[in-house]
């Protein structure tokens, strides 16, 4: 069975909790464990936060686009911006690069994506906007025999 949702908001800091715990609802129909929940709750927090201040610094006009989609085990996500987009990939990628330390951002995002998810793809365009897709097979146990 398939089952989809898309949801869209303001790229607001305070909209970063309510992406996380609505994705945290739509995918705890499949039973994921508590450690599941938890790790795809941090990506959508992460990818949400990279759009909100690196996307479209902090500027409150822009939005965010967000897709789950829910396929028996397997849970893919979709975070879109239509900001500034990423000028280096590769660099961007690179565990504890920030390109805003006067934020005393840690540089962590997509290290913490690419150590919680299966797959992790991102696609960026300057001036145009990024998009990163996640995507986790979740185990066989389930939340309640743990």
């Amino acid at each position: 069975m398939r089952n989809r949702m898309e949801l869209s908001f303001s790229a607001l800091s305070q909209n970063e909790s309510f992406a996380r715990v609505t994705v945290g609802a739509f995918v705890a129909q499949l039973d994921p464990t508590m450690d599941e929940l938890t790790e795809i709750k941090t990506v959508v927090s992460e990818a949400v936060t990279n759009a909100i201040i690196h996307g479209y610094n902090e500027k409150p006009d822009g939005m965010i686009y967000l897709e789950v989609e829910l396929e028996e085990d397997l849970v893919r996500l979709s975070i879109r911006d239509e900001g500034i987009g990423i000028h280096d990939l590769d660099e961007a990628r690179q565990p504890l690069y920030t390109s805003k330390p006067e934020l005393e951002r840690s540089g962590m995002g997509f290290t913490i994506m690419e150590n919680f998810m299966d797959e992790v793809e991102v696609q960026s365009e300057p001036m145009v906007g990024t998009t990163v897709s996640l995507a986790k097979r979740l185990s066989k146990q389930r939340a309640l025999c743990n």
